[in-house]
C-alpha cells in the first residue's frame, strides 16, 4: 500500500468517526429519538462496562475457567456481592481487590 493510499484511508476513517460521532451534538434537540430508543440506551454505559470486565474473569490463559480455581472470578463474584449488599463502590473495589491478592496467594 503506497502512502498516499494509506493518507487517504486514515482521512476517510477520519471523517467517518467524526461524523457519526458528532452527529448527536449537531443535531441536538431538533431531532427527538423514540422513547424506545432513549430507555436502552440508558443501559449502555453498564454493557460496555461488561463487555470490557466479564472476560477479564472467566478467562485464564485463553480458555474459559468457571471453576473455583480461578482467583479473578472467585473476586469478582465477592466485589458484586459487596456492592449488592454495601451500596458502596469504594467498598467493593476493596473487597474485591483484597479477595484476589488473597486467593491469588492461596491458589
Amino acid at each position: 500500500m503506497s502512502g498516499f493510499t494509506l493518507a487517504l484511508v486514515i482521512a476517510g476513517l477520519t471523517l467517518v468517526t467524526l461524523a457519526t460521532r458528532s452527529l448527536f451534538l449537531l443535531l441536538g434537540d431538533r431531532v427527538a429519538l423514540p422513547a424506545r430508543i432513549r430507555h436502552g440506551l440508558r443501559y449502555a454505559p453498564a454493557c460496555a462496562l461488561a463487555a470490557l470486565v466479564v472476560p477479564q474473569l472467566v478467562l485464564a490463559d485463553r480458555t474459559l475457567n468457571f471453576t473455583l480455581l480461578n482467583a479473578r472470578l472467585d473476586a469478582g463474584l465477592i466485589c458484586i456481592a459487596v456492592m449488592l449488599w454495601s451500596r458502596s463502590m469504594l467498598g467493593a473495589m476493596g473487597a474485591g481487590m483484597a479477595a484476589f491478592v488473597l486467593l491469588r496467594a492461596l491458589l
